[in-house]
């Protein structure tokens, strides 16, 4: 049967690839993504479908790719500062969000789902800090503890959803009005899958640490993750960055502050492309009290080393507040 021929695009990086159509039975598209430079593309074209793994080093068409945007991160982890605020690069890719039924301390809303990030995006360094919270927006949103004490690197907490929301939107006026962020990008709280892909940082362990997780390596309390080696248990929020970052140049997703995500919380993770279900309240899981949670991500000084693994997640009304949940922004494309 005689072969054709398949030429497709990916127009946000410029890759121009061109693979051959063979007859194979199948009953509809499917894209699937092995790792973030390879593809698997099963494409249906008029009863055709091709199947191959391309690598996906960029291929710049210099007639149809759009012109370049300068404040697009070069490499994972690379930085920048906008507005006060450290930024490292999270670029785009596919991952496999939630755990593996045999990972110790799971929970049964960690089942897994195939995820894949289009746009790469800026995560903050660090939790959102006191110094931060005072510069953009004046008085602290709640009061100080013994556990979470004043401090102008300490991570702000007792901020709930909607305070959270209104700093990312002064941040990004500070930001267009001082000319650091580009006029399309805005700061926002990031998605449930944007948190834990930057959580990852391309490792598929319990932790980006590893399979565990050590006191020494993230700040919690009580018992470390999975047999690994004893450390302090400060019993209170430390300053931010005290703890070895994550392979991205991110620091403290793993435990010290619980952070907000935009998502409302379901009992399943999203999956798909650029999954975000900031508006999905009518399918979001109910209390008992009738009303319903946004996602806070990433464990606390609060609990034992458990549920700081990268898929922990736990819901809490928006509404609410508490000196261990603070947040950290991203900023994206709009």
């Amino acid at each position: 049967m005689a072969q054709a021929a398949l030429r497709f695009v990916l127009t946000s990086k410029a890759w121009v690839r061109a693979i051959k159509l063979e007859p194979v039975r199948a009953s509809r598209p499917l894209i699937r993504q092995s790792s973030y430079s390879n593809l698997i593309l099963i494409a249906m074209v008029g009863g055709y479908a091709a199947a191959g793994s391309q690598d996906l080093s960029p291929v710049i068409d210099s007639k149809n790719s759009p012109p370049a945007d300068p404040f697009l991160g070069t490499q994972a982890g690379a930085e920048r500062e906008v507005a006060g605020v450290k930024l490292c690069w999270c670029p785009p890719g596919h991952f496999r969000m939630g755990s593996p039924r045999d990972e110790p301390g799971r929970r049964p809303d960690e089942d897994q789902v195939e995820v894949t990030l289009t746009r790469g995006f800026w995560m903050g360094k660090y939790e959102a800090t006191q110094r931060q919270w005072k510069f953009v927006m004046g008085k602290l949103p709640g009061e100080l503890t013994a556990e979470l004490p004043a401090g102008d690197d300490y991570p702000v907490g007792n901020v709930n959803f909607a305070e959270a929301e209104a700093f990312c939107r002064q941040l990004t006026e500070l930001g267009h009005q001082s000319g650091g962020l580009a006029a399309d990008w805005e700061f926002r709280l990031p998605t449930e899958a944007q948190w834990e892909f930057a959580c990852r940082a391309g490792t598929t362990t319990a932790t980006s640490f590893g399979n565990q997780l050590s006191s020494k390596q993230a700040n919690f309390k009580g018992k470390p993750y999975n047999g690994a080696e004893p450390g302090p248990s400060l019993n209170r929020a430390a300053k931010v960055g005290s703890y070895p970052a994550n392979p991205w140049g991110l620091h403290d997703l793993h435990g010290n502050s619980f952070e907000w995500c935009r998502d409302w919380y379901h009992a399943q993770l999203p999956g798909g492309v650029d999954p975000d279900l900031y508006n999905a309240s009518a399918t979001a899981v109910k209390n008992r009290t009738g009303d319903r949670s946004r996602v806070r991500r990433g464990g606390a000084w609060t609990d034992d080393g458990w549920p700081c693994r990268s898929a922990f997640r736990l819901r809490f009304e928006p509404e609410r507040r508490y000196d261990h949940i603070g947040f950290r922004v991203v900023a994206v494309r709009r």
